[in-house]
This record gives C-alpha cells, structure tokens and sequence, in this order.
C-alpha cells in the first residue's frame, strides 16, 4: 500500500477543494468548460487517501512527524 505522507490540514484542504470543484461540475450543467471541474476528483482521492504520489516522487510528507 501506498505510504501516508498528507498531514489532517493538508488532507481537510485537499477534500474541501476536490468537493468544491466537483460541486462546481454538477452547479453549471451547462459550462463549455465543465470538464475541467473534474479535476476535483485528484484533490479529493488524496485527501481522502491521505497519500500523494507527487510527494512521494518528492519525498515530501506535511504529517508530522512520529
């Protein structure tokens, strides 16, 4: 399994913006560029994973540390 490596205010942040975004998707039916609130889906799977594989490839973890 993936290694831990996003801290509980880095991982609140990262869910609150992916459900904005992918609020935004459903908000504006008819947007020429409602595709683009998908993106949300990244923000909220690693928040909700809590794990980051640009951090990974990094090393950078923002949990603290044990």
């Amino acid at each position: 399994m993936l290694k831990k490596n996003v801290g509980a205010v880095d991982r609140g942040l990262r869910i609150a913006v992916g459900i904005v975004l992918l609020a935004c998707y459903f908000i504006f039916p008819d947007a020429g560029y409602r595709w683009a609130f998908l993106i949300g889906i990244i923000p909220l799977a690693t928040g909700l994973f809590s794990t980051c594989p640009l951090y990974s490839i990094f090393g950078l973890s923002t949990c603290p540390m044990k």
